[in-house]
């Protein structure tokens, strides 16, 4: 990748707070010469077990049962259409371990085209499955229950269910489940260690309110056998308020699988204004969501809490793998922070939809991506961004050097520069990772195209190529050449989970500023807001820089200090934050790690000084002097926040290391030189970047 020139010569004209000269060494020489790990809100290492009971899942053996056969199916002698299904359980990978994850609201572990039925030569699927008498309860249970419903006799107390038993085998499991529903629509099936329930389908009952009992048996039919490009039309309708309800009904329900339209009918002409309402699979997700929905007995929605250990990952990737693994979508995650690629990193996440046992099952398929889950357990709600104390480091610098021109000694300069630190603080910059170093296009600039409501040029900036030749760039080149989204995508790698969501949408409603704004909706709120955040982040950089090389470590009049000394987030209100009068400067009644700027945003007030006239500079170069940092478009409001100029590192420590160093040649022969390292250690409060600490440390830009 070329070097990120622009990058560097933003970074490397900051200023300093401290006046060491520092040294010259090599991070990230691999990532484990970078470990970050969470300290949660108690102040405990998230990768330490946590005092909650991890989830463990139960080994529950299975035991024979009277009543259902465990004899494979003869695939030599089913139907096509019949072995497709038992192809299609087998790569769906249905599981009924999990409680109550069977209702149709939920759609899970179905699998495609269920078994054919009363067709002359075709096996009979239920019944090969099945022994007689089970086979012969379960119609049974099926006739009492539309008789109930068709005696309009309202159900009292739980559900009724009834038992299939047993089936040992996870594919026939799979296969009857779809076959039960395919036969009979009004009846859900839910899975529990092996044993397969089968209950009355309440929604089925719903929808028979809206439309006639044929056209509820047919639409749940299609439901479950999940063909692509298939579509299920509604009979015509001329009543506006009821196709009103009958979309209302289907998207409630069913809207993160299908989408619904409405179409003139046959004849329709203002006396027959009769239209029909067409029901087809959203594109993609359900090939991936093998999973959905998943609540609690109560209602609530599940939440499952891990720590995930990543390596050389990037964070979002990360999230797209585990949604596609999980069968849910990177917005169902949750986490309290960002964390680096280049690095070994523990981090608290939080995933709804998705029980302890769902994701203790897919441990060995995420190692391959280097992950790892663990401290598995059940919590009550997701987490928030910022939601944690800090984070620790543990940093080994290599090849350790003197700077240029400088004579002195090296371990000097080393143990100086950390005790001046440790000491002094440093300033509290925005790390380089948070605006997408070595990228052409920068996550600041695409923030500031949404800012201004340039939804199409944001799209294009996000999807513009790096200078690489591989799939991902080839693709976004292609884009950029022919705005044929339909085309990207075939081009676009699957695990490229954000890109592909802005392109499916953009396929859907098309390259135009409406489309465009249609397209970020498919993001998570936390991706819109974060380029949003970092043009905020980058104008900070600059402002800090700028208030330090005016006044020093002064604190002037006019600017902003927090009152209260134990702020050690960014999150305080306006009325903790005091404007410095000139009585108070000439008293030196503050010291300079009081001092705070602001973030951009709608809820903030500006330093009454030269600060805060170049605040205003700034906003007019890039077009946002009148702007109030809200883009109701994309549903993002941005408050603003203050931030303190100055931060120290906590509990450091250090180890110098000697290796040997066999690169070191002269004519003929090698010469064996101790190469310096050093290991260092640090905890810092949440959103300061270790990255900047060491900047300050060795006065060198990385």
């Amino acid at each position: 990748m070329e070097e990120d020139v622009d990058f560097r010569i933003r970074f490397s004209s900051l200023c300093f707070i401290t006046d060491h000269v520092g040294f010259r060494g090599t991070i990230k020489s691999s990532p484990s010469d970078f470990v970050v790990i969470e300290i949660d809100e108690q102040g405990q290492l998230v990768n330490k077990a946590t005092d909650d009971p991890v989830y463990k899942i139960s080994k529950v053996q299975p035991e024979p049962n009277n009543f259902a056969k465990k004899t494979k199916l003869d695939l030599q002698n089913l139907s096509f259409e019949e072995r497709s299904n038992q192809e299609v359980s087998t790569l769906a990978g249905c599981s009924d371990d999990d409680q109550n994850h069977q209702s149709r609201s939920e759609k899970e572990d179905t699998v495609k085209d269920g078994a054919s039925k009363g067709e002359e030569g075709k096996v009979d699927i239920i019944s090969s499955l099945l022994d007689e008498r089970t086979n012969e309860l379960l119609n049974q249970f099926a006739g009492d229950v539309k008789e109930k419903w068709s005696s309009k006799t309202e159900l009292i107390g739980p559900s009724p269910e009834f038992s299939l038993g047993r089936i040992l085998d996870k594919n026939q499991r799979a296969i009857l489940h779809s076959a039960i529903r395919q036969k009979f629509p009004f009846l859900v099936t839910v899975g529990k260690n092996s044993e397969i329930f089968v209950k009355p389908n309440l929604e089925y009952k719903e929808l028979c309110h809206l439309v006639s009992e044929e056209e509820a048996f047919d639409f749940f039919k299609y439901l479950d056998a999940k063909k692509e490009n298939s579509r299920f039309t509604f009979k015509p309708d001329t009543n506006k308020d009821h196709r009103k309800a009958v979309h209302h009904f289907v998207n409630k329900k069913f809207g993160n699988l299908v989408e619904t339209k409405s179409f003139p009918g046959l004849n329709y002409n203002a006396s027959n204004p009769n239209v029909v309402i067409t029901v087809r699979f959203r594109e993609k997700v359900h090939k991936h969501r093998k999973r959905s929905l998943v609540e609690c007995p109560e209602g609530k929605v599940i939440h499952t809490a891990f720590t995930l250990r990543k390596e050389n990952l990037e964070m979002f990737e990360a999230v797209g793998f585990l949604a596609i693994k999980l069968g849910v979508i990177p917005s169902d995650f949750s986490y309290a922070g960002l964390k680096d690629k280049k690095a070994i990193t523990y981090q608290a996440m939080v995933v709804r939809k998705v029980t302890p046992e769902r994701l203790k099952n897919i441990e060995k398929e995420i190692e391959k991506k280097r992950m790892n889950v663990f401290n598995i357990h059940s919590v009550e709600d997701s987490l928030r961004l910022g939601q944690l104390k800090g984070n620790h480091f543990d940093i080994v610098i290599r090849n350790l050097k003197n700077q240029i021109n400088d004579s002195a000694n090296l371990k000097e300069r080393i143990l100086e520069a950390i005790e001046n630190v440790k000491s002094k603080g440093f300033v509290n910059y925005y790390g380089p990772q948070r605006f997408g170093m070595g990228r052409k296009v920068h996550t600041d600039q695409i923030g500031l195209a949404l800012l201004k409501s340039e939804m199409v040029k944001a799209v294009k900036l996000f999807l513009t190529p790096e200078d690489l030749d591989n799939p991902v760039n080839r693709a976004k080149k292609y884009f950029l050449q022919t705005e044929d989204a339909k085309g990207t995508l075939s081009l676009m790698p699957e695990l490229k989970v954000r890109e592909r969501a802005l392109l499916e949408s953009l396929h859907r409603f098309g390259v135009t500023e409406e489309g465009c704004i249609q397209a970020w909706f498919s993001l998570p709120h936390s991706m819109r807001i974060f380029y949003v955040h970092a043009y905020s982040s980058k104008i900070w950089n600059e402002a800090v820089s700028y208030r330090l090389a005016t006044y020093g470590s002064r604190v002037v009049e006019g600017d902003l200090v927090c009152l209260d000394e134990d702020v050690d987030d960014e999150h305080f209100p306006n009325s903790k934050v005091h404007l410095v009068t000139e009585e108070e400067e000439s008293a030196n009644s503050y010291a300079i790690h009081q001092v705070v700027l602001p973030v951009l945003g709608y809820n903030i007030q500006y330093p009454k000084n030269k600060v805060g006239q170049w605040y205003q500079e700034i906003l007019s170069r890039d077009g946002l002097q009148t702007y109030r940092f809200k883009v109701p478009t994309l549903k993002l409001n941005v408050p603003g926040c203050y931030r303190q100029i100055l931060k120290h590192p906590h509990n450091l420590s250090y180890q110098l290391m000697e290796e040997q160093n066999t690169d070191v040649k002269t004519e003929g022969s090698h010469i064996h030189e101790a190469a310096l390292s050093l290991l260092i250690s640090f905890d810092l409060d949440a959103s300061c970047y270790a990255t900047i600490c060491l900047r300050e440390i060795m006065k060198h830009d990385f």
